[in-house]
């Protein structure tokens, strides 16, 4: 049995996305540019959201809180690996390291939380189109709404909790760009039997629960939709949600490749930290050029935004 030297962790090194030194400086660009995007652009969308009166529907209410989440989930990881780039300082505390981790778990699981609850909007919207205004209410927006920030944060501080109250002795090297609960898992020298067994059941529950939510109404969805006799029809209510159909794929499929993917001796941990950067980053930048490219009230909104903006500078 290997004997480990117990001792206190004090902080943890973040390997980078590259151990090159002559592309470390691209990637900041890169990385800071797609970052800016993202607040850009989420950005945008809340503002066109609030100057809208007639956005001030339940469907743009969810729509708002995705912005938001899209803007903090990023931000939860992005400027520490920027300053990581540009410093090549690669460490982080053990109490930073504990905090980022809670923030992107529970900002992540916020979101799969919510996606689930667009899809049953959804679901509202084109199967019982005459109950809408009676069971989406303001009250039942904010209930749906509170409950996937209290699912999110709660599910998050158990697995937080349970990931730092390990052992760690071996190396503090963290395989990953950011803090997560895999890599850092990894480096405890105790068992991890437990924290293993909350990430499976109760992430596998919650995670599949609100999977199956989206997978069900979205069935439903196009079974309605492919009964409506007019092309008019069928159109008008695959726009009302093409957007998010869109955003939820590629929210699942970046997780899936991500996460879910068949390991391989092939694969290089440079290569597995590129690839994640396609859920922690490249996902919150798409989203809301999705919105603004395929919803036309969003798209209209965005546009009378800018003439006023513009208008205002020329005054």
């Amino acid at each position: 049995m290997d004997n480990y030297n117990v001792t206190t962790m004090t902080q943890f090194i973040l390997i980078g996305l590259s151990d090159l030194p002559e592309v470390r400086y691209p990637l900041f660009v890169v990385f800071a540019i797609i970052y800016q995007v993202t607040l850009v652009g989420n950005g945008a969308i809340l503002l066109a959201i609030g100057t809208e009166k007639k956005l001030h529907t339940p469907m743009y209410y969810f729509l708002v809180n995705l912005s938001l989440l899209d803007i903090f989930c990023p931000s939860a990881t992005v400027p520490k690996m920027l300053e990581n780039l540009l410093t090549e300082q690669q460490s982080i505390s053990f109490l930073g390291c504990a905090f980022q981790l809670y923030f992107l778990v529970a900002l992540a699981g916020t979101e799969v939380f919510l996606l689930a609850v667009m899809a049953y909007d959804q679901y509202v919207a084109i199967c019982l189109p005459l109950r809408y205004m009676l069971i989406m209410t303001k009250v039942r927006c904010i209930q749906l709404t509170a409950g996937t920030w209290a699912a999110g944060f709660l599910n998050s501080l158990l697995h937080t909790v349970s990931t730092f109250r390990l052992s760690f002795c071996k190396s503090n090297r963290v395989n990953q760009y950011y803090c997560d609960i895999p890599p850092v898992m990894a480096l405890s020298c105790s068992s991890t039997y437990v924290a293993e067994m909350l990430v499976l059941v109760v992430g596998g529950i919650l995670g599949i629960s609100a999977f199956l939510i989206t997978f069900v109404s979205y069935i439903y969805i196009i079974s309605t939709i492919l009964k409506i006799q007019t092309v008019e029809g069928k159109h008008k209510a695959f726009s009302t949600c093409a957007s998010h159909l869109l955003v939820v794929c590629l929210f699942y499929g970046t997780t899936i490749f991500t996460y879910i993917r068949p390991s391989s001796s092939q694969h290089s941990p440079a290569r597995d930290r590129l690839i994640s950067m396609l859920y922690g980053v490249i996902t919150p930048m798409l989203n809301p050029m999705i919105y603004s490219l395929k919803n036309v009230e969003v798209k209209e909104a965005l546009r009378r935004l800018l003439c006023h903006r513009a208008c205002l500078q020329q005054l």
